[in-house]
């Protein structure tokens, strides 16, 4: 076997340089060496990175010394600056002051509310609602909602705030009720309570006192407990906290509505042997067993049940003794039509009382007319139109006859 020298006798390499250090290519593909090449581009990949380095150890230094002799040069942010949006977002905690919260955590005592405070605030399930609730989730307060509360305290333990919707609720309800009173209109009142006085209802969710004297029925107050009733705002009085409320007055606006021949809605409350007692609007009326229907009605019960809603026709009020007699045999297109098809009744209702405030009208003229007929010398006679007037020359002197008058029929 030949030797080593004896191999590469003969064999001439070119002098290193530079230029073919860089360019590796130029080497032949048939006289690569090798290790050489690897060697050459390690070198070149390390000197890079030693420049790389020492490029950033020059600015970390450069960055170093400007912190420590210039710390603010170039900053536009001062501390003036910085205390001047120190007040802008300085949070207020004072009671009384209104915030924005999320709630992002409930629980069976209340929620937690995020109010951008240091810490956060906790809303008690008994200052979620104006009325009595077990949890804050009744209301909605659940997470994600966001809403507007007030702060009424501050927990010693944690620093957290106490948050309350409540109070904001009873603001917008006096504000309510002041508007209702100024509008005097009838609102419904449960009575949920009483003493000497009178009885207490709750309107709008605040708690009003009814005297005994403003009650217009006889009714005891443990009759009243847990019953709505038509009430008046008599006083509503924010600062001092009073809200007195009538009864009576209530009654009396809803009294004076009741003409005859209105049609009213009403709720069957008790049913007798000789009729059915109808709520109409707070006020009892009679409907007695022989105006259900024109149709012999032997047993009510088989017609209405407590609870029934349905149309019923005024046919009598006496407000001395607070009696209202009512009927929906007046209202039957057709006779029998209540204990058939009630509901086509209901739906004709109105229709059928216009037709029965006609014929009353057509009577009333009649009987005018008959009055006039043996007073001819009142000077006054009855048109066409049946409105009482001067005598005129184109009628007869002993009145109008109206005899011939038809009955007025429905249109459709």
């Amino acid at each position: 076997m030949a030797s080593l020298a004896q191999q590469f006798t003969g064999l001439r390499c070119p002098p290193l340089s530079t230029s073919r250090l860089s360019k590796p290519s130029v080497f032949p593909k048939q006289n690569k060496m090798p290790g050489l090449l690897p060697i050459v581009s390690a070198v070149a990949i390390s000197n890079a990175q030693t420049k790389e380095r020492l490029k950033l150890k020059e600015l970390f230094e450069d960055a170093h010394e400007r912190c420590r002799t210039a710390p603010m040069e170039g900053v536009s942010f001062n501390l003036d600056s910085f205390y001047s949006a120190l007040e802008k977002y300085d949070f207020n905690s004072e009671i009384g002051t209104k915030v924005k919260g999320t709630v992002f955590n409930i629980d069976n005592y209340g929620a937690l509310v995020d109010i951008t405070a240091k810490s956060s605030a906790y809303l008690p399930v008994q200052e979620a609602c104006i009325h009595k609730i077990k949890s804050v989730e009744e209301v909605g307060i659940v997470p994600g909602v966001r809403e507007e509360f007030v702060i009424i305290g501050e927990n010693e333990a944690d620093d957290s705030l106490i948050l309350s919707l409540k109070s904001i609720q009873y603001d917008l309800a006096w504000e309510r009720c002041r508007q209702l009173q100024a509008e005097d209109v009838v609102v419904k009142g449960k009575v949920v309570g009483a003493n000497k006085g009178g009885v207490v209802a709750v309107v709008e969710g605040l708690r009003g006192f009814v005297p005994f004297s403003q009650i217009s029925t006889k009714s005891t107050a443990e009759e009243l407990l847990d019953k709505e009733i038509p009430l008046k705002f008599v006083e509503v009085d924010e600062e001092q906290s009073r809200l007195v409320l009538s009864n009576r007055k209530a009654m009396a606006d809803n009294q004076a509505q009741l003409g005859i021949g209105s049609v009213v809605l009403g709720t069957v409350q008790s049913l007798k042997p000789y009729g059915a007692f109808i709520d109409i609007g707070g006020i009892n009326g009679l409907l007695h067993v022989s105006q259900i229907s024109h149709d012999r009605v032997s047993d009510i019960a088989t017609v209405l049940q407590p609870g029934d809603t349905l149309k019923v026709m005024i046919l009598s009020h006496d407000r001395e003794r607070g009696r209202v007699s009512l009927s929906t045999k007046k209202l039957e297109p057709t006779p029998g039509d209540m204990i058939r098809n009630p509901k086509l009744v209901f739906e004709k209702a109105e229709e059928m009382a216009q037709t029965f405030r006609q014929r009353i009208a057509q009577a009333e003229a009649m009987a005018r007319a008959d009055m006039l007929r043996f007073q001819p010398e009142s000077g006054l006679t009855l048109s066409s139109d049946g409105i009482l007037g001067p005598l005129t020359s184109d009628l007869p002197v002993e009145g109008l006859d109206l005899s011939d008058v038809p009955p007025a029929e429905v249109t459709e």
